[in-house]
């Protein structure tokens, strides 16, 4: 396999600012990316990850800071002078050309030479395992296919860098698996390096080196997937890694690192993420495989079921306290909607931040 990222030492993003009017969509986002590493941006509708991604293509100019391949500003420089590879979420493949003619586009847009092209092609085609499909129409070709097109023409000319726009979101569920590790064995076998914008917090954690969490236009928090999933910094960013219970009250014990909260008259016990004393306004966040509908006891509070689903190997409900929070929680057994529920909430998974 030909067919290699160029060469560089780091991708440095200087407090780069996006403004659109009395908006400000990036704020000061500061980020350095070194070469072979794999970035996922993450964060909910809005925060921002697309407007980095296409500032840093150069289909956005910024309005303040600076982006650098090394020492080299090229926030400057049209896109097409950057040399970075696009996949987009709409494939956006030219429906009247040829795989190999879509593939091979941006090298003879390049001025290179028949059979260069044609070798390189070949080589994009085998990376991507569609060698028997070069003569088709896109139109002729699955979904996850013409992804497949799309990620061949982009690595084709050589990328210092890959950038990816949320290139799944139009699949069905079990594409989106198959296409997930076929992205990461692309970006292993070519030694690349790509930043790849998703809202979905399964996809950054497979697929990432490092996960940037952006809110509001400005980075929230930058980690391992493991970091990220275990120890969220911010209350926003445990919602976005799962945590999706939260449990309001007050803190009316701490104990080192653990902190216990008042919830509706139950006392619930976790680890302090914040530092918070007694008597302060809290809230517990935890995600819905670490409460299980049980005996009760220690860190357990009432609910009662208004939701139950079958999930093949659990049951996944949802039920209401007596002051009105929703609890949703995992069982090995069904719960009868309707019927009350002892809710046990794991302390070593429970995180608390303040209100």
């Amino acid at each position: 396999m030909l067919l290699a990222s160029s060469p560089f030492k780091e991708i440095r993003l200087d407090r780069v600012s996006r403004a659109f009017g009395a908006l400000n969509a990036l704020r000061d986002v500061s980020l350095t990316i070194a070469k072979g590493e794999f970035i996922a941006l993450l964060g909910p509708s809005g925060c921002g990850k697309s407007t980095a991604l296409n500032c840093i293509a150069g289909l956005l100019a910024t309005t303040g800071g600076g982006i650098y391949v090394d020492d080299r500003r090229i926030d400057q420089l049209k896109p097409e002078d950057r040399g970075f590879g696009m996949v987009f979420q709409n494939y956006a493949l030219f429906p009247h050309m040829t795989v190999r003619q879509n593939i091979g586009f941006g090298l003879k847009m390049r001025g290179m030479a028949r059979p260069e092209i044609d070798k390189r092609v070949a080589e994009a085609l085998a990376l991507v395992r569609l060698e028997a499909q070069g003569h088709k129409l896109p139109g002729q070709l699955s979904g996850g296919q013409q992804q497949r097109v799309a990620i061949a023409r982009a690595i084709v000319i050589e990328p210092p860098l890959v950038l990816m726009d949320e290139p799944l979101s139009n699949l069905d569920a079990k594409l989106r698996l198959e296409m997930r590790a076929e992205i990461r064995r692309i970006h292993n076998q070519l030694g690349a390096t790509t930043i790849y914008v998703t809202h979905d917090q399964d996809e950054a954690l497979s697929l990432a080196d490092r996960i940037v969490v952006l809110r509001d236009g400005a980075i929230r928090q930058v980690g391992m997937p493991h970091e990220l999933y275990e120890s969220p910094g911010h209350l926003d960013v445990a919602e976005f890694m799962g945590f999706r219970n939260r449990l309001a009250g007050k803190i009316t014990a701490v104990d080192g690192g653990r902190a216990s909260v008042d919830v509706g008259g139950a006392s619930i016990t976790g680890q302090l993420r914040e530092d918070l004393g007694v008597g302060a306004s809290a809230v517990i966040a935890v995600r819905p495989d670490d409460v299980a509908a049980g005996p009760g006891g220690a860190n357990a509070i009432g609910a009662r079921v208004e939701t139950i689903e079958y999930r093949g190997r659990e049951f996944v409900g949802m039920a209401r306290t007596a002051g009105d929070l929703e609890v949703i929680f995992h069982g090995p057994k069904r719960a009868e909607i309707g019927s009350a529920v002892q809710l046990t909430v794991d302390p070593d998974r429970a995180l608390i931040f303040a209100a």
